[in-house]
């Protein structure tokens, strides 16, 4: 079973992603951390009690690493056009209790565990093939928290908090039987349409936005 893990804004520029947020749903992200093995840095933001949006960037101050950069981070030139035609909002990370598992049946879509950290966490996460998103985006990376368990409930609650989250696919029925392939809960409403293409629905004290 996979679950809904967070939501995952893919930026050039982590400021320009953070800025990003706080125009679609008038909040200002808090910092999250680096991630060593992948040379990255986020922010993040509480949605829930195990749900967040994390804004994602390479770190300009990190190395390189030796392995390919997860989320597509590795190429910058994609990364970039995917900004700025709008795909901003470029997926989803869902988790699981059994990563090895599911591997075992996704692994060619999914790609291979390795561990990753942030700070004083540790978690295992399925890096697919180059780094890329699997099927572009319309099937989630998937990890496993471990011990640690999903951080939502410590994050600062900004009174966020996800509504819905929309799909759109130009196969929208191929998509649906993806996801119900990979054992995904709660999958997300998937719409036919040029794609993928996603937008989440969020709850804010200003009332209800909407981030693509």
């Amino acid at each position: 079973m996979l679950t809904l893990d967070h939501l995952v804004v893919v930026a050039p520029d982590l400021a320009e992603g953070v800025a990003h947020v706080r125009d679609c749903l008038g909040l200002t992200m808090p910092e999250g951390g680096r991630h060593r093995e992948m040379g990255t840095r986020n922010h993040l933001m509480r949605l829930g009690d195990a749900t967040f949006l994390e804004v994602i960037a390479v770190d300009p101050e990190a190395p390189v690493p030796p392995r390919a950069r997860w989320f597509g981070l590795g190429d910058a030139a994609r990364v970039r056009a995917d900004w700025d035609s709008g795909r901003r909002l470029r997926g989803f990370v869902a988790r699981t209790d059994d990563l090895d598992g599911v591997l075992a049946a996704h692994g060619a879509l999914l790609g291979a565990a390795a561990t990753m950290t942030r700070g004083d966490l540790s978690w295992r996460f399925a890096v697919p093939p180059g780094g890329v998103w699997p099927a572009d985006g319309a099937a989630p990376c998937v990890m496993d928290w471990g011990q640690s368990g999903n951080p939502a409930g410590r994050m600062p609650d900004l009174g966020a908090g996800l509504e819905a989250l929309i799909l759109t696919h130009p196969d929208p029925d191929a998509v649906t039987e993806l996801h119900a392939a990979l054992g995904l809960a709660d999958p997300p409403r998937v719409v036919a349409g040029p794609g993928p293409r996603w937008t989440a629905r969020i709850t804010t004290p200003s009332g209800p936005r909407t981030l693509t």
